[in-house]
């Protein structure tokens, strides 16, 4: 199974427990394929520069660069010819679907209640929450 985690999932996965950690932890497993895009590499290494961040990923022993390059390396890295016009709230969001699409995700996993998610789909790829993606992670696996 091939996955986009959003950059907030990500950020989320990095510097706090829950789903999220357990989504980014199940790549880093080799349970899914983790799949992005340079641009949202670059988004994500913006983020967890602000200084809000810094703390914890500090305390953790780990830079905002070492943190991208580590899932750089797990990742199948898409270069998206074209994106689609598809989130008009936020065309940050658009590089997402243009990552899915490119690499022709299973699955988009989002923490976007505004944006993305209220979208359901696009071009058949399901757009949910941490919770499903977890929840679809663990039907696979069985009992």
């Amino acid at each position: 199974m091939r996955i986009v985690l959003d950059t907030n999932l990500l950020v989320s996965g990095v510097v706090a427990a829950g789903l999220p950690r357990r989504l980014v932890d199940g790549a880093k497993a080799g349970e899914f394929e983790l799949c992005t895009s340079e641009v949202l590499l670059a988004e994500l290494l913006d983020v967890l520069s602000r200084g809000k961040f810094a703390a914890r990923i500090e305390q953790a022993g780990l830079t905002p660069q070492g943190i991208v390059d580590d899932l750089r390396r797990i990742a199948v890295v898409v270069m998206p010819a074209d994106t689609p016009s598809v989130v008009p709230t936020d065309p940050d969001d658009d590089h997402v679907i243009a990552a899915a699409v490119t690499g022709q995700a299973d699955l988009i996993a989002s923490g976007d209640k505004r944006d993305l998610l209220p979208l359901g789909s696009f071009q058949g790829i399901p757009i949910v929450n941490a919770r499903e993606a977890v929840d679809r992670l663990e039907a696979r696996r069985g009992p």
